[in-house]
């Protein structure tokens, strides 16, 4: 179940890539939900996504 909400807030955090006050939001919902070692591996996607996004590098911070 738990690899399951990991994929969905991946997805959800793609389609509100286009908005960073948006993904800053989803951001952190996602990091109260999912499991210490999923947040390691969220970070390593937030990082991909934000190399193709720049205007996402702001939402960083909620990663330290």
């Amino acid at each position: 179940m738990s690899r399951a909400m990991f994929e969905y807030t991946k997805e959800v955090l793609k389609k509100v890539s286009f908005d960073p006050k948006l993904f800053c939001r989803e951001l952190e919902k996602a990091l109260q939900r999912l499991l210490p070692y999923e947040i390691e591996e969220l970070k390593k996607f937030i990082i991909a996504l934000t190399s193709k996004n720049p205007s996402l590098k702001q939402c960083m911070v909620y990663l330290e």
